[in-house]
């Protein structure tokens, strides 16, 4: 059940997602918000929306993290991503923890969460430290988090100690109200760990199930979305990521249960999605240059302040 202090928003952000599926409020008048009162009522956090043959490339796009990973991305680059994430819709932008302050502050006011990743990409940190790393991450504006499982401890059998390193970043997420995906990197395991890692989740109190981190052997694939799928029912979110190249790899993913996709072609598949294939996605330029110019300019370059504010933080900040 929803705590009664997000109650009202909780029912009033499904409702509103309800009425922009069926056009509007005209198709729904009241009946609408009861009906998702009466399923938040029973214990609801979270309703699927199923697409059809006539989704949207907006529909797509609102699966869509938009994701740049790679340790080379230079500002400039999180800000064209926060750009096109603004333009084209996508559920979030996912980027490492350092660039997350710079991500919120270019998607301020714009409706578009920062997703980042904890303890990334071999997840063999400490418990205690993928905590505080989540926190600090919330601290500075991300309000979704990906972990990677302790892949060692699922392959040595401890899955008590996978269970316990999951849990410390779901208590760090919740007691802010934010989302906690888990990555169990489905390349390097295999059915049964897959089976394991998704159950060790589950019980941990996570919201989703992810493939993959995009830095290992390989990445996402249906029938690893559908076993995933299979194992946490309909508890959990999954997120398919690594390896979707293009609205057919998103569409099977979708279709074998996943429902969130992490991809750094967002574009190409949204724009896929509508029917129009962009010369300037596929060269990774032109995309979402207006919206650039609305969501602010660099910082002023004139150096760094001779006595830096302080950036650690304190487990009492956070």
């Amino acid at each position: 059940m929803a705590q009664n202090g997000n109650y009202q928003q909780l029912v009033d952000q499904i409702t509103d997602l309800v009425l922009a599926k069926l056009g509007g409020e005209d198709d729904c008048a009241t009946f609408c918000h009861a009906d998702v009162q009466r399923i938040v009522d029973a214990g609801a956090e979270r309703i699927g929306i199923v697409l059809g043959e006539t989704a949207t490339a907006h529909d797509w796009a609102s699966l869509i993290d938009h994701t740049l990973l790679k340790p080379e991305a230079s500002e400039s680059d999180i800000k064209k991503l926060c750009a096109e994430a603004v333009e084209f819709g996508f559920a979030s932008v996912c980027v490492n923890p350092g660039w997350v302050k710079k991500a919120a502050g270019f998607l301020k006011g714009s409706g578009v969460p920062v997703c980042t990743v904890i303890g990334f990409p071999l997840g063999a940190t400490l418990p205690d430290v993928k905590a505080y790393e989540a926190r600090r991450a919330i601290f500075n504006g991300a309000r979704e988090v990906d972990m990677v499982i302790n892949i060692g401890a699922l392959k040595s059998g401890d899955d008590c100690l996978v269970e316990e390193d999951i849990r410390a970043v779901v208590e760090a997420a919740h007691e802010n109200a934010i989302l906690c995906k888990v990555i169990i990197e489905t390349a390097l395991l295999t059915d049964e760990e897959k089976v394991r890692a998704c159950l060790a989740a589950k019980n941990a109190g996570a919201d989703f199930v992810k493939t993959s981190t995009g830095f290992a052997k390989g990445g996402a694939t249906a029938n690893d979305v559908s076993l995933m799928r299979h194992t946490v029912g309909s508890a959990l979110g999954v997120k398919a990521s690594g390896g979707v190249k293009g609205i057919e790899d998103a569409r099977a993913m979708f279709e074998a249960g996943a429902t969130r996709i992490g991809a750094s072609v967002g574009v190409k598949i949204a724009q896929e999605a509508s029917g129009i294939k962009s010369e300037a996605a596929e060269r990774g330029t032109g995309i979402g240059s207006a919206v650039e110019r609305d969501i602010g300019e660099q910082a002023d370059r004139a150096g760094c302040p001779v006595n830096p504010p302080d950036r650690t933080g304190t487990t009492a900040e956070l």
